[in-house]
């Protein structure tokens, strides 16, 4: 008999989510990490202090360290510390350079109180981490782009799948039987499915509008053709400067930095300027663009624009672009979540981690739907059966073991070690081989694989658990200090890590404690089949839910 509709949309649904579930896995949490990835950042360099200045003192540091170190550049740039990507006070120049050709280029990070220049220890940071959910690591980037978007089409069309066979997808929401094995498992499936859908839908589907032109180049080719200079003349007419001002060659002092700024504070409120942008800084032709934060999912912020010499308000410059490119802004911005606010960022990120658990329970209910008929198997459970348990295992706990890890390396590695941004990364993927190699090789020593995850949990519980203890013995930004400091950023990160490994620590315990133990028996009697586990054990933890 021919199998229905849906029959066929769950087979799709099954074998399209698990083929490339891990890597999902992978996209998905180092993604939702990358909402806070300046957070981190700033965590990973505990040396940089906390800037109190005003946007006064800092325009006038910046500017004479600019000054000082870039008289005749053609670009000055300025990101204040209200700029939430860079909270410490960071300026930028270039040089002119030959014709066709980018000049010298230079930045630093600066103290707006003294004006000094401010260095932290070398590291990979929260945006390694971000850049791992779309170009992964250790591969070409080409080739990272292509396999994180085979799996996001996979992920869209699980979406999709998703809710075609699901006839009662609301009902279903408010739906949760537990410790009932399967149905427990599908019912939180179900219910983190639904719960942030829009979100998952939009995530996945702007993920792969980002890299639209890598997927589909003879969008390009079709009307410019081909080759890096077809591609290049392409993005330069799509980004194409027009209002650019041409040096005049003639000298001239800078108009007051702080009065244009007070003026773009007047029209958009405080602490809403995002950078200051100054173009032939020291000519005739100086012009001053002052950015605002982003406060909509449109990439583009709004810029006043600025003579850079009598300091007159030349142009209000909204982010208004042709309809297509707003769209794909739209989307993009969507993405990334930069205009986010506090709470939208949490939001954000809580919403990236039910797509995370999504896609774990999604991979754990594929085995416990069949390991019951692989156990009745004379010789046990097959090798795709142990393949995808020991991958769930190394992959849904071990990889949360690895980010702790790279956090560890990050304290744990000399300050003054070269290639110590490198070793973190390497730290993390090490920590993962050993976590996928113990779900590989524990198989056969510990028949009970449940053993297996109450292990690796206690082992993430206390990875996270000790990081704060870890950061109060390297450091002066303990929790307490943060505290008393008012220093929230330090404060919420030491906290979130000590919740996660109490989250660890809650499910082992959990899990360990539905284990039944084993009575002591007065002698062994020879087994059949050395793969066989005590009946009334549960074999996986989704059948101790």
């Amino acid at each position: 008999m021919k199998n229905g509709f849906r029959q066929s949309m769950a087979w799709v649904h099954t074998w399209g989510g698990l083929s490339v579930g891990w890597i999902l896995f992978f996209v998905f949490l180092t993604g939702t990490l990358g909402y806070f990835d300046t957070e981190i950042d700033r965590w990973m360099k505990p040396e940089l202090p906390k800037d109190t200045s005003t946007m006064e003192q800092a325009l006038t540091v910046a500017e004479a360290r600019l000054e000082q170190k870039a008289v005749g550049a053609e670009r000055w740039f300025i990101s204040p510390p209200t700029n939430r990507d860079n909270p410490n006070l960071r300026i930028f120049w270039q040089m002119p350079g030959e014709e066709g050709k980018r000049g010298i280029t230079g930045n630093e990070l600066l103290d707006s109180t003294t004006g000094d220049a401010l260095s932290g220890r070398a590291t990979g940071g929260g945006q390694t981490l971000y850049r791992m959910h779309y170009a992964l690591h250790y591969l070409p980037t080409d080739v990272a782009y292509w396999i994180v978007g085979i799996c996001s089409m996979f992920m869209l069309v699980a979406i999709i799948t998703g809710i075609v066979i699901h006839k009662k997808i609301f009902k279903d929401f408010f739906t949760f039987r537990p410790q009932k094995g399967q149905r427990s498992w599908l019912d939180i499936h179900n219910l983190l499915s639904v719960t942030a859908l829009p979100f998952h839908f939009m995530i996945t589907y702007s993920g792969l509008i980002f890299f639209a032109f890598t997927y589909m180049p003879l969008i390009v080719s079709s009307s410019y053709g081909t080759g890096e200079d077809a591609e290049q003349a392409f993005f330069d007419e799509l980004f194409e400067e027009t209002d650019k001002a041409e040096r005049a060659n003639i000298h001239a002092d800078l108009a007051s930095l702080s009065a244009m700024v007070a003026i773009a504070q007047s029209q958009w409120g405080k602490d809403q300027v995002r950078y200051i942008d100054i173009a032939n800084p020291g000519d005739a032709n100086a012009r001053v663009s002052i950015g605002r934060q982003l406060d909509s999912p449109l990439r583009s912020s709004p810029e006043l624009v600025f003579d850079g010499v009598s300091g007159e308000l030349l142009s209000n410059k909204a982010a208004a672009t042709s309809a297509p490119r707003t769209v794909r802004d739209t989307f993009l911005g969507l993405h990334e979540g930069l205009f986010a606010n506090i709470t939208l960022r949490w939001l954000y990120f809580l919403s990236g981690l039910l797509g995370t658990a999504m896609i774990a329970t999604g991979m754990i209910l594929w085995t416990v739907k069949r390991r019951p008929a692989q156990l009745k198997q004379a010789k046990g459970p097959d090798v795709g059966h142990r393949l995808v348990e020991s991958l769930n295992l190394g992959t849904i706990v071990g990889l949360p073991i690895a980010i702790a890890a790279y956090f560890w390396a990050n304290r744990l590695l000399a300050v003054d070690f070269a290639a110590r941004s490198e070793w973190e990364v390497h730290s993390m993927f090490l920590v993962w081989a050993g976590t996928l190699i113990y779900s590989f090789v524990a198989w056969p020593v510990v028949r009970n694989i449940t053993r297996h995850w109450i292990h690796l949990l206690w082992l993430a519980a206390a990875a996270y658990s000790l990081l704060p203890v870890l950061n109060a013995l390297t450091t002066d930004r303990h929790i307490t200090r943060s505290l008393i400091n008012g220093d929230w950023l330090f404060a919420a990160i030491d906290l979130t890590f000590l919740v996660t490994g109490i989250l660890f620590a809650f499910t082992a315990f959990k899990l360990q404690h539905r284990v039944p133990q084993a009575a002591p028996k007065k002698r062994a009697a020879p087994a059949a089949n050395q793969h066989a586990i005590e009946p009334d054990a549960p074999t996986t933890p989704q059948e101790a839910v």
